[in-house]
């Protein structure tokens, strides 16, 4: 079998505050941007990665899910333990300066970790942990 991943999706509760921190923070592109009964989803991805996409979604939209489960979504976003992403980059040092010079919320800065990778992290403006691990 042949798979690629197409698009992974993380809530975002402020569809402005997302956008301008994928677009702006970490330099994606803004594949759509799609508005239905005042909800948003937006898809991103890193320039010149046209199969790699990230959708922004509002997670009050998903279906099946109850009224509680919605509280504790919101609740776990708030406390960032709902979703996270991890990314790679060819210079994790460099690109945490441009994102600390942000009012992103660091969480880590870069360092060695014993599993073979230099990281860092990073929440995003709903909450999300971003981790941006060096490529080797």
């Amino acid at each position: 079998m042949d798979f690629t991943i197409q698009a992974s999706f993380l809530p975002q509760d402020d569809p402005d505050a997302a956008l301008a921190f994928y677009r702006d923070v970490l330099g994606f592109e803004v594949r759509n941007d799609v508005g239905y009964n005042g909800l948003r989803w937006i898809t991103v991805g890193p320039a010149g990665q046209t199969d790699t996409n990230i959708v922004l979604y509002p997670p009050e939209a998903s279906p099946g899910i109850t009224d509680d489960e919605r509280k504790t979504i919101t609740e776990m976003m708030a406390k960032g333990t709902y979703a996270s992403i991890v990314l790679a980059t060819k210079n994790v040092d460099a690109a945490f300066e441009k994102i600390q010079a942000t009012d992103t919320e660091i969480i880590q800065e870069p360092a060695d970790q014993p599993y073979g990778v230099r990281d860092c992290a990073f929440r995003d403006p709903a909450g999300n942990m971003v981790r941006l691990q060096q490529a080797s």
